[in-house]
């Protein structure tokens, strides 16, 4: 096995090789750019070799200086995780010619699958059903609409060079074509240095389900199995599975089949995603495209076949035979993983950059009788950067079933607490909770289907009020019995016993509280409720047994009250006495701003273009500026007709969030 490789990348996956290779003995390099200095990923490597400014381009994307690294620390060989150069086949002949192994699959087959056009008409030969569009190439926007109009709304526009959710638009008439071609078309350029775009039939109804392929160089490759990956919001995954709830075994062995014999017309030796869109109503499914790299998602396939794909790589990649048989591979349970970003869901999912205040995980290893597993390259401390992925960390179960599963996943959320920086926790946990995806009867559309007015937070249900209730008085209750011991007008051994009314939300809820340590009574009605924790003031989140089933709820302290939070509910809290109760009854509620005469940046990026002048008339849902964050480019569209008044700022310049860009009269 090799002595010593560089990995290529950064943050999560790089941390992930690292794990593997100190199992198998094996020292490793990482490269880093200046954002990444002192990482996590940095601080794990045997070695760590600086390669440029934060700007991708000017980094990881930079030949030269992998090439360069390589030689510097004596690497055999070269990991390119996901994204930047791991579907890159000019950096795989590179690796090739200057006698440098490169863990992923031959250059001939990155080159074949990794273009989404030349790999549809490979998968069409090879006997796999593809979906209809345009393959060749597309040379401008009226182009662009006339091929949309050809093929039918709606329709799917897609860097050829694309991956990870970015340059893809889907269009359903010829306004969203001409909108969205010139967007996807930039994207491409800026994440991937490829331009090239082509169209395609978008699938109604459609489910995004992928099948794991393994080879080695000597002809032999295996699948194991598939993932079910339709809950996607702008085509980024946000929760994967394994298995997925819409296949048979019969479809299972079809689609996994047709899996390895695409891969095997190329070649290919190593670890592989062959993607499909399959309809929910008659399981037909259809070849999407070939991911020739590890996913990011591929934990949750680790997890229902025990097999280490990192690991699989590697001696693939060194030159072993694959010592995997189709029919020993097997199915057990059920795995769930939620991507943990650095985005606000209350505000539709917009970028959050900043620092981890509080980074506090759940404990990897057993939890209700499951498996929690967590793959980040973060810690407490660390910056969230504008320049990469917002992904912050994969949050990972395993259960007997499916049920048990996301019941594991939703009480390792619960006990996951981020501060500094927003995160789509509360919109991950409440989707764990929810009918349909319960039932399993999701397609892409779920999250648009769902949420149509985006994510709001969840209602409480009656049994999440007594919980937050509860918690809510006790916290209170313990804040009250420490400043009275500290007054000296409580001894450390007296019990406090108090009346109060909880107001949560609109709700008013008398309760009497009988406190001791590290347990409660909480009278509600005519129900009591034991509680019994070892929270202490200062920690984030609260956990214990209520009436004996296990809780947590994550709390924080407000000017007046708290903040409490559990799952998708989040609500302020006042803990109070009757009379302050009836006083805050009373209070008239706070009208909101009028901001619909102003455009206000909803997130901290850079100005891509201005695209209205001064005086000039404005519709409702005209876009009106572009702004550019973490490697999307986000359309921004005047909220009610009006006149530009004022314009605050230009192409290229920086904004903050809530920075007002424009003004209407």
């Amino acid at each position: 096995m090799f002595n010593k490789i560089l990995i290529a990348n950064r943050g999560e996956i790089a941390v992930r090789v690292i794990k593997t290779c100190r199992r198998l003995g094996i020292k490793t390099v990482v490269v880093y750019s200046d954002a990444d200095a002192g990482s996590m990923a940095v601080e794990m490597a045997d070695e760590a070799v600086h390669i440029g400014p934060s700007p991708a381009a000017e980094s990881y994307l930079v030949m030269d200086k992998i090439v360069d690294a390589v030689r510097q620390t004596g690497a055999e060989a070269v990991h390119p995780g996901f994204g930047f150069l791991s579907e890159n086949p000019d950096f795989a002949k590179r690796l090739k010619k200057e006698k440098i192994v490169f863990i992923g699959p031959n250059p001939h087959a990155i080159e074949a699958m990794g273009d989404k056009i030349s790999s549809k008409k490979l998968a069409a030969e090879a006997g796999v059903s593809t979906v209809p569009g345009h393959m060749g190439l597309i040379d401008d926007t009226k182009q662009a609409v006339k091929i949309s109009r050809e093929i039918g709304y709606p329709v799917m526009i897609k860097a050829s060079a694309g991956g990870g959710g970015k340059g893809i638009r889907i269009a359903y008439d010829d306004k969203q074509v001409e909108e969205g071609y010139p967007a996807v078309k930039a994207e491409a350029t800026a994440s991937f240095g490829d331009d090239r775009i082509f169209i395609e039939k978008f699938i109604l109804e459609p489910r995004h389900v992928e099948i794991q392929v393994m080879g080695d160089k000597h002809g032999n490759c295996v699948y194991l199995f598939e993932r079910e990956c339709s809950i996607q919001r702008r085509n980024q995954k946000v929760l994967e599975e394994a298995p997925s709830p819409l296949l048979d075994e019969a479809t299972r062995k079809k689609m996994g089949e047709q899996a390895v014999a695409l891969a095997k017309a190329v070649d290919y030796d190593s670890a592989g995603t062959v993607e499909f869109v399959a309809s929910g109503k008659d399981k037909s499914f259809y070849f999407l495209e070939m991911n020739t790299r590890l996913q990011v998602e591929h934990p949750v396939t680790e997890m229902i076949t025990g097999v280490d794909l990192v690991e699989q790589m590697l001696r693939s990649a060194y030159g072993e035979k694959l010592n995997l048989e189709q029919d020993e591979l097997k199915i057990n349970g059920w795995a769930i993983e939620s991507r943990v970003y650095a985005e606000d869901p209350y505000r539709n999912f917009l970028p959050s950059i900043g620092r981890l205040k509080r980074f506090l995980p759940p404990a990897e290893g057993t939890l209700s009788g499951g498996t929690v597993r967590m793959d980040s390259g973060v810690r407490e401390g660390d910056e969230i950067s504008m320049f990469y992925d917002p992904m912050i960390a994969k949050l990972v179960t395993h259960g007997k079933d499916r049920d048990h599963a996301l019941d594991v996943q939703a009480e390792a959320l619960d006990r996951f607490h981020i501060e500094g920086i927003q995160d789509n926790m509360p919109f991950c946990a409440a989707v764990m909770d929810e009918k349909r995806f319960r039932s399993g009867n999701i397609t892409t559309a779920y999250i648009k289907d769902e949420f149509p007015d985006g994510f709001q937070g969840t209602e409480p249900t009656k049994a999440q009020k007594t919980m937050l209730t509860v918690v809510a008085a006790y916290v209170h209750g313990v804040h009250t019995r420490r400043e009275g011991q500290i007054t000296g007008r409580m001894s450390p051994v007296e019990p406090l016993r108090r009346q109060w009314v909880v107001v949560l939300g609109q709700d008013y809820t008398p309760v009497e509280l009988e406190l001791g340590n590290g347990e409660a009574t909480i009278k509600i009605g005519k129900k009591s409720h034991s509680f019994v924790t070892e929270w202490t003031p200062g920690k984030p989140l609260v956990e214990g047994a209520l009436d004996g089933q296990a809780i947590a709820v994550k709390v924080a302290a407000r000017t007046e009250g708290y903040l409490v939070r559990h799952r998708g509910v989040r609500l302020d809290a006042l803990v109070c006495t009757p009379q302050v109760a009836d006083f805050h009854k009373r209070l008239p509620e706070k009208e909101k701003p009028d901001l619909s005469k102003l455009i206000i940046s909803p997130m901290p990026g850079l100005v891509v273009s201005i695209d209205v002048a001064v005086g000039q008339e404005v519709q409702e849902g005209e876009a009106v500026c572009i702004v550019e964050a973490m490697k999307m480019q986000n359309i921004i569209r005047a909220e009610a007709d009006g006149t530009v008044k004022a314009i605050n700022v230009g192409a290229g310049d920086s904004v903050a969030a809530d920075e007002i860009m424009l003004e209407f009269e």
